[in-house]
């Protein structure tokens, strides 16, 4: 069997351990043939058995449907009831056999368990992380209410390129930023250093393990040459910013990751922890900066919400962390990279492999990742 990248330079290149096994194990899925996906009726009495298993009395689906929106998992919603009683509205989330992130169950399950009495995040109740009862890895979570966008906003798919309507801005962008200085005070120290390792050998060993972790994943799946990302590669590597402070990161903290209602024009949960780990609090703040929403004016807002400058000086009035320019840069170079490497690299060779229910939605995301390609060439012409 062959090995990817991470594992067969592990000896020279520092990476997260649990990054380092799950890149392994999802190269090794390439060996296997076409994904055959489930549907709900061969799902369901697989999920009850599981469900009879974890101890629900009597358990029965009602409603039970795959569910829309997500680039990555195969997802179902249904009304469990127990002896007829109504329990709640769950949604199931499974792997498919690759996707368009290499992520890892055992990760949000451990994150989401440690943020929830914080933050507003789907309940886990139950969790099959290696797919032996269940047929994949797979979380259980309650269902919450709520929409990614007004209903009046026009917007792409998986949240790309959406502008949140000026009425709602600034009552998002406030529960936007309360639930991101909430998130970054969690003290880090909540994993026994089993799922979630800490870098802290150095102060720029943040930095460096989520360079090497996308570095790899783009050297194992990239199907042909890019040579902005080689370019982008030794910039980063030149440029690696010291940490000052590491927190819980998202990853993924954005506009299209979390639900909203839209009378209330209240937060009502965040979604897609699968990213999450230690880091740079500054790598949330690229991220959130790299998915970009412009106005009819032209102006352009982090994450459909606010200027970059506004985002930064709201952020450090709140936290009382100042945002370091030369940090903040470095980490939208990188969430940059890190779009090229999801679009043009792994969503690419997983819908050429057949190896995900969203061979149409992965192969969209191919076209658009030349968009990130763009935008990665002007943030390296800024540096």
């Amino acid at each position: 069997m062959k090995s990817s990248v991470a594992t067969a330079l592990a000896s020279g290149v520092d990476i997260e351990p649990s990054i380092q096994a799950m890149l392994q194990n999802n190269f090794s899925a390439r060996e296997k043939g076409v994904y055959e996906p489930r549907s709900p009726e061969q799902m369901a009495p697989i999920l009850l058995g599981f469900l009879a298993e974890e101890g629900v009395v009597g358990p029965r689906l009602e409603g039970f449907k795959r569910m829309g929106g997500g680039a990555s998992k195969e997802q179902f919603v249904f009304d469990l009831y127990s002896d007829d009683t109504f329990v709640r509205k769950c949604v199931l989330r499974m792997d498919p056999l690759e996707s368009a992130v290499v992520t890892d169950r055992a990760k949000e399950f451990g994150v989401m368990r440690a943020v929830a009495d914080k933050l507003p995040v789907p309940p886990v109740l139950w969790a099959d992380l290696t797919g032996e009862r269940l047929g994949r890895p797979a979380l259980i979570t309650g269902f919450i209410g709520g929409v990614t966008k007004p209903s009046d906003n026009a917007g792409n798919v998986s949240g790309l390129g959406t502008l949140i309507s000026e009425p709602f801005r600034e009552g998002l962008s406030k529960e936007f930023l309360k639930y991101l200085q909430i998130m970054h005070e969690i003290s880090p120290d909540f994993d026994d250093g089993q799922v979630f390792q800490t870098p802290d050998q150095d102060r720029f060993q943040a930095a460096r393990w989520q360079l090497n972790w996308w570095a790899s994943a783009w050297q194992d799946d990239a199907i042909e040459g890019v040579p902005i990302m080689g370019l982008a590669e030794r910039w980063m590597r030149d440029n690696l910013p010291e940490t000052s402070e590491l927190v819980i990161v998202h990853a993924d903290y954005r506009t299209g990751n979390y639900l909203f209602d839209e009378q209330s024009q209240k937060i009502t949960t965040i979604l897609d922890w699968e990213l999450a780990h230690i880091g740079d609090y500054h790598e949330d703040l690229g991220w959130i900066a790299c998915h970009q929403g412009k106005t009819s004016s032209g102006e352009v807002l982090a994450s459909g919400l606010m200027p970059l400058s506004e985002l930064c000086a709201r952020y450090t009035e709140m936290t009382g962390r100042a945002v370091d320019q030369k940090a903040l840069h470095f980490y939208q170079v990188l969430s940059v990279y890190k779009c090229v490497v999801i679009c043009l690299a792994t969503s690419a060779r997983t819908a050429g492999n057949k190896h995900s229910h969203q061979d149409i939605l992965l192969s969209w995301l191919t076209a658009a990742g030349y968009a990130f390609v763009d935008q990665l060439i002007c943030l390296l012409e800024e540096a």
